[in-house]
């Protein structure tokens, strides 16, 4: 039988036949900014509130284990979710200009949906240790 002919796999590929299966289709491309090194994060820190683009910054480097995320990173992944709609940019009318950056209603509901997901992995953060230990005992990974 053709794993093709799967219904699961069927579904799968008339759902990608929909919403594109390209790089750029959202599902790809969302999924994929996700889990890059920051976006997540810096989801998660807008999650809490609007925030200058320094203090954004500032707190993204005390709480990735990197400590610290370059100027043009940041700029770049906030770019990112501003042109996706999950992040409004605004800026003051002071000398100089303040920016700041918060949710917007997407961005929101990608937070909720975000947080969801990171809270059912740290429940099952001991299984998934425990199943990482195994594999590299039984396949003699270092």
């Amino acid at each position: 039988m053709d794993p093709l002919e799967l219904p699961g796999l069927r579904a799968l590929g008339a759902e990608m036949a929909r919403y594109g299966h390209e790089r750029e289709a959202p599902a790809r491309a969302v999924m994929g900014m996700l889990g890059d090194r920051w976006t997540t994060l810096i989801l998660l820190v807008l999650g809490e509130g609007e925030l200058r683009h320094a203090d954004l910054k500032r707190v993204i480097a005390q709480l990735s284990s990197e400590q610290a995320i370059s100027q043009r990173v940041l700029t770049l992944k906030l770019r990112a979710l501003e042109r996706d709609g999950f992040v409004l940019r605004s800026v003051s009318a002071d000398v100089p200009p303040k920016v700041a950056y918060r949710l917007s209603a997407l961005g929101e509901d990608l937070f909720a949906r975000a947080r969801g997901m990171i809270d059912w992995i740290n429940a099952r953060s001991d299984a998934i240790h425990e199943a990482r230990e195994r594999y590299d005992r039984e396949n003699g990974a270092d």
